[in-house]
């Protein structure tokens, strides 16, 4: 058995697709039979989102409430911290979780920007997993910083550190990874017929980037690329989004449902529930993802496969990565978006059948994490 700290945010943003992100990783070491832990900083100033009054802050309180509710359903309420804005430490104190970092075996720092690096100095194994590939190393390179002190570094862009992508390695030897999925927290349900293929975005999360005389950008600049994916396909198709600026009307008139992300994802619950009441998902990448082919899987598309719900996403090179045209499409035109939407429709359960398959073999968080900690020698 292994002491594992994991390092992410879920207090910062305590909605349930981040919730659910994080809590794959925690389960999925727990279920391994490893002491797991989970630690967060804010970091800087109004850095807490609070949901209930859509704004961000220094107020902690929302973001601890809802952690330590999932958290307790999993046996971890005892085993996290977040340090807050003004220094104080909430669930762990300060001397239990500087002894936990000085005999734990691994760090797995998902997003916490170095933060805590100088309490897994001594540390045995420190991995850092780039969830964000292209932007990670762009922002890093372009604000001069290093990407910090680990042992192993991994990301979800598969394609990274080979001649296939183009996201900059900053001389650091990349492994490729896949977020986990714990199938057994998202059971496979009937889907209704006329039910809809549905995505959870935020539209424009950050300003783009200049690399090397290109701007990159997030979802808005890919999204328009399909705007007229509902007129092409008989299946209805809604989009849970959040950003601004967003154009609703014009994607209204394109014929798109728009749904309010923080009713369907106000918990992890209902974000699994809105899920499974969908009839697969559609979803477009950001363009960091696509234009520099880096290979990207998302996390919320696992949890799609994993409820037998067939996923079309736009490609982001993940050929050889994982299988093509049965549960799952990769594409690149709205043409071949329609194509594959109508496929799906009309070979329904066999694809339902096959996207839970595919789940089952490349994604499962016990595969997945016994691979990692193999690598890392645990």
């Amino acid at each position: 058995m292994a002491r594992i700290i994991v390092g992410s945010y879920v207090v910062r943003f305590p909605v349930g697709g981040y919730l659910s992100w994080v809590l794959q990783w925690l389960v999925g070491f727990q279920r391994l039979g490893h002491e797991v832990y989970f630690v967060e900083k804010a970091g800087w100033p109004k850095a807490c989102y609070d949901p209930s009054t859509d704004t961000m802050g220094d107020d902690c309180s929302y973001g601890v409430s809802m952690l330590n509710d999932l958290f307790k359903r999993f046996d971890l309420n005892d085993r996290w911290c977040f340090v807050d804005a003004a220094g104080v430490y909430h669930g762990m104190p300060r001397d239990r979780v500087e002894g936990v970092f000085s005999t734990a075996d691994l760090f797995v720092d998902m997003g916490t920007h170095g933060s805590w690096l100088a309490e897994a100095a001594n540390t045995t194994v420190r991995v850092l997993v780039d969830g964000d590939p292209g932007y990670t190393q762009m922002r890093a390179i372009a604000r001069g910083e290093d990407l910090g002190d680990y042992d192993f570094f991994y990301s979800v862009g598969r394609n990274v550190g080979t001649a296939a992508s183009t996201v900059p390695t900053m001389g650091k030897p990349w492994r490729p990874v896949f977020d986990p999925v714990v199938l057994d927290l998202f059971p496979v349900r009937p889907a209704c017929a006329n039910a809809a293929f549905t995505t959870i975005m935020v539209w424009q999360p950050y300003r783009a980037i200049e690399y090397e005389g290109r701007v990159y950008g997030a979802k808005n600049l890919e999204f328009m690329k399909f705007l007229d994916l509902p007129h092409r396909t008989s299946v209805p198709l809604e989009v849970a989004l959040s950003g601004d600026p967003v154009p609703i009307e014009q994607l209204q008139g394109a014929g798109w449902r728009i749904q309010n992300p923080l009713a369907v994802t106000e918990t992890w619950e209902k974000f699994r529930d809105y899920v499974a009441a969908s009839r697969g998902e559609f979803t477009v990448c950001k363009n960091y993802y696509v234009a520099t082919s880096s290979g990207f899987f998302s996390d919320r598309s696992a949890v799609y496969l994993a409820s037998g719900r067939p996923v079309v996403m736009q490609d982001t090179g993940l050929e050889g990565h994982l299988p093509d045209g049965r549960g799952l499409f990769t594409v690149r035109s709205v043409e071949e978006a329609a194509d594959a939407i109508e496929q799906i429709a009309n070979h329904y359960d066999m694809h339902s059948r096959c996207a839970h398959e595919v789940a089952a073999e490349y994604l499962e968080a016990s595969k997945v994490l016994t691979r990692l900690l193999g690598e890392v020698s645990m």
